[in-house]
């Protein structure tokens, strides 16, 4: 059954067909990224170190379902995408099943988990007699009673952008974003619930977004090969490999990240709470352009996958290319405005001085890993989406754990505080090298075809 977003993957112009995927999703990724600035925005507002702290420590914990939603997500996105470019419409739908209960069910038993072992988790976090009454707030609201629509409405956004209709499921996540904007000067400020509030408004806006997708698939249905029907769900067939293989990556790195950012506030909380405040200002203002990038993959995922399964190596290589140059050219840029403007975004967050201070150091420091991160994650998304695991694997290990750990230590060792932001710089630059070397050898078999071990089954190279 051919369709607008078959139509979409086959024939449109490739620059054209690559931008009408990406450019929603890099939308919707900054506006994610603008309401968790948002949050801290307002929080900043009230001009208490404490309370921005203390959404700084929770936020690994909230991080970890975005990992979860990229298990399944990117895993059955990249199935759903290859199934179709196969022609097997049964197999997508029961990749998109499998992906949508086995993410609820991970996303309650994580939300249980951390139910059970908050005060433990809390003061592991760094959370200490200023913070944690914040930081048990926050993580309530956003993760415990949050995990399951945050996961859902994630994973639902993978899996419908993965038939092509990216401008639809960019749009239930931007939506959730401009109302958790929405909401976030309500409950913080009109109702008084200060750093409560804010965390309040991300759960009902990830409810807010779940609803939108619901309602999306269920009205769509003739049209797409999403199910929520748990007939469809299955565990034969090699799906739940294919997506947990597949998806994993996405999960260890964000797994990884989120020790990688507990490792971090340990560290850089022994110095003050100012030094805390100011570090989770930098990461959050830094995502801008890294978000770029991660909508730039998530985006064009669907078409690399599509092509690779029909054969399409010309229309890969090209697709690839033009995504690559956007999301390189924009991180350079980004970078660069990033670090003239360090000390005057910094201060529209919070004007305790010492915060500004250690904010604009570590701005100036980590934005500088903007074009290798833009790199690294563009070279894991070819992976994905051709189906291999274990390349994308080594290269999440190395970008968040296997590398910057390490290297915190040392830099705090060397150079205290203000040495701890170089390692990230520093492991960002020695994953883009080993992704270069994965990535150049596998590029070249593309030129003269799909290399025979890599095509799928029934599948000849079409160059």
């Amino acid at each position: 059954m051919k369709t607008d977003q078959t139509e979409l993957f086959e024939h449109t112009p490739v620059r054209r067909a690559v931008l009408a995927l990406i450019l929603p999703t890099v939308i919707s990724q900054i506006i994610t990224v603008v309401y968790n600035m948002a949050d801290t925005f307002f929080i900043g507002q009230m001009n208490d170190p404490d309370q921005v702290a203390a959404a700084t420590l929770s936020l690994p914990l909230f991080f970890m379902l975005t990992g979860i939603a990229n298990l399944f997500g990117i895993g059955g996105s990249s199935l759903i995408s290859r199934s179709l470019g196969a022609g097997d419409r049964d197999k997508a739908c029961q990749g998109a099943a499998f992906s949508i209960w086995a993410a609820a069910a991970a996303a309650a038993a994580y939300s249980a988990v951390i139910w059970l072992l908050r005060p433990a988790l809390l003061s592991w976090l760094g959370a200490d007699s200023g913070t944690y009454r914040y930081c048990a707030d926050y993580v309530l609201w956003t993760t415990v009673l949050g995990g399951v629509p945050t996961v859902l409405s994630a994973c639902l956004a993978h899996l419908v952008r993965a038939e092509g209709d990216s401008l639809r499921s960019s749009a239930g996540i931007a939506m959730g974003g401009i109302l958790n904007i929405v909401l976030d000067p309500i409950l913080i400020f009109g109702l008084g619930l200060g750093v409560m509030g804010a965390a309040l408004a991300t759960m009902l806006s990830n409810a807010a977004a779940l609803l939108y997708f619901v309602l999306l698939i269920l009205r769509r249905r003739g049209n797409m090969v999403i199910r929520f029907s748990p007939k469809h769900f299955t565990l034969s067939g090699r799906i739940p490999g294919d997506v947990l293989l597949v998806g994993f990556p996405s999960f260890l790195m964000m797994l990884m990240s989120t020790v990688s950012n507990l490792t971090l506030n340990k560290l850089v909380v022994s110095y003050s709470n100012q030094a805390i405040a100011g570090m989770g200002i930098a990461k959050k203002i830094d995502m801008l352009v890294t978000a770029v990038s991660n909508g730039m993959t998530q985006g064009v995922l669907p078409l690399i996958g599509y092509c690779y399964a029909a054969g399409r190596c010309d229309r890969m290589r090209e697709a690839i290319k033009t995504a690559f140059l956007h999301s390189c050219s924009i991180a350079v840029g980004g970078a660069a405005a990033l670090s003239a403007c360090a000390p005057l975004v910094i201060r529209a967050f919070l004007a305790d001085e010492v915060t500004v201070a250690y904010g604009q150091h570590f701005l100036r420091v980590i934005c500088l890993t903007c074009p290798a991160v833009s790199i690294t994650m563009m070279t894991i998304c070819i992976f994905q989406a051709t189906g291999q695991k274990g390349r994308p694997l080594l290269l999440s290990l190395l970008r968040k754990g296997g590398l910057d750990i390490p290297f915190m230590f040392l830099m705090n060792a060397a150079a205290g505080a203000d040495g701890i932001p170089w390692a990230t710089p520093i492991s960002d630059a020695l994953s883009m090298l080993t992704a270069l070397a994965l990535v150049l050898p596998y590029w070249h078999g593309m030129k003269t075809g799909i290399q025979n071990n890599d095509l799928p089954a029934g599948r000849e190279p079409n160059d």
